[in-house]
């Protein structure tokens, strides 16, 4: 691990070595770029950009400036940019971080205070109509009625995730230092879960491997049971006290986040010993489904081809609980896929494009739900196929 470690310091020196990461004011135009002509093409006047509590992915997208508390970002064309941010302590932070922006206090109302700007900005357009206002982000319904009360509202979210769907370079590369730091977490894992440990302790072993990096917690997920009584088929929110005994197996889902950015890896372990002939089974089944997943992962595959590549996990007698498939990297994106037996809210009529980033990830259960693996991780589709941007092997393996 610690020779991993050593490499992605000397890939990526200039992003860890940084006070604060920053990507480049070419990408920062770029991405202004693309707001402005999403703005045009949904015929906005203006955009808010409302997020809270550490959720949300637009705003650091945009402005730089990760989001703490309430950071509510108002664009109007030709005019300066503003955010109003909670608490008021953050604001020397968000003034130095944020791109381009001016940062001002949100005082009792970030909301507010961005559509009284707009209001001001678009006054002229009192005489023919309302303004036409985008909202990314979710907003209480109290703060949605007094948008309602002053604007035409539109909601901008699935733009917004179309737009981020296809990285840039820039992108990719911070992609592939936070799929390093995810592999740092798997890693340690395959280090330190052994019987006699329990699995809040796990987590923590993980997440220490690289907090000093920079790197934060996005998804450790995981179970263990044991593998001759089984009782959970897919890795839980949240660790438990349970203890780790030989002949436990041991599922996880790792992301971890740098400034945004988050890579992915979906493991199973085996604590002690080989798999028994079910988990074996499963495991197999659930390679082949990955396998045949993986080969259509190209430009020009339709959503719906990803799903019927994953017929032999139903043909085997199992199902899924977990997506199939998700887009990743700036958030949850599409395409979003189940399987045949467990379908996602639909299948999206799109197809992959160079540039986009996934998650493949066929977690096979039994159909009772009391046992299953996990495998897979982040993909990007390339000009012929893709590429993984983690480098952890695959395959289970005995701790």
């Amino acid at each position: 691990m610690a020779g991993f470690e050593a490499e992605l310091r000397t890939r990526f020196g200039d992003l860890l070595g940084a006070n604060y990461p920053r990507f480049s004011h070419a990408e920062m135009k770029r991405r202004e770029a693309a707001v402005a002509d999403m703005m045009v093409a949904q015929g906005l006047d203006a955009l808010i950009v409302a997020e809270s509590m550490r959720a949300g992915t637009a705003t650091g997208w945009i402005t730089g400036w990760p989001v703490t508390a309430e950071a509510v970002t108002a664009v109007v064309p030709d005019a300066p940019r503003r955010m109003f941010i909670q608490h008021y302590n953050h604001l020397p932070l968000a003034r130095r971080l944020a791109w381009n922006t001016e940062v001002l206090w949100g005082e009792g109302s970030g909301i507010a205070k961005a559509a009284d700007l707009i209001a001001v900005a678009t006054s002229d357009l009192s005489i023919t109509g309302r303004a036409t206002v985008g909202v990314i982000g979710r907003i209480p319904a109290g703060e949605a009625e007094r948008l309602s009360s002053m604007f035409r509202v539109v909601d901008m979210n699935r733009a917004y995730a179309q737009v981020r769907m296809i990285k840039s370079d820039e992108e990719v590369r911070w992609l592939e230092l936070a799929a390093g730091l995810t592999d740092l977490a798997a890693m340690a894992i395959t280090e330190s879960a052994r019987p006699g440990l329990d699995e809040r302790t796990v987590v923590a072993l993980v997440q220490n491997v690289y907090l000093a990096t920079g790197g934060t917690n996005f998804i450790h997920y995981i179970d263990t049971t044991s593998m001759e009584a089984p009782d959970v088929a897919v890795p839980r929110q949240f660790p438990s006290g349970r203890i780790l005994q030989k002949g436990d197996v041991l599922s996880c889902e790792l992301s971890v986040d740098y400034w945004g950015y988050t890579g992915q890896i979906l493991r199973t372990f085996f604590i002690g010993q080989e798999p028994n002939p079910l988990y074996r089974e499963l495991h197999t089944v659930a390679d082949a489904a990955l396998d045949a997943v993986l080969t259509r992962v190209k430009p020009g595959t339709h959503a719906r081809e990803l799903v019927e590549a994953s017929r032999m996990i139903e043909e085997a007698g199992f199902t899924v609980i977990d997506d199939l498939v998700h887009g990743y990297g700036g958030g949850y994106l599409p395409p979003v896929l189940g399987s045949a037996s467990r379908p996602s809210a639909g299948i999206p009529d799109m197809e992959l494009k160079a540039g986009m980033a996934l998650v493949v990830q066929p977690n096979v259960s039994t159909r009772d739900g009391t046992a299953g693996v996990q495998t897979g991780n982040l993909v990007l589709v390339t000009e012929d196929g893709f590429r993984s941007l983690q480098q952890f092997p695959r395959g289970w393996r005995v701790l």
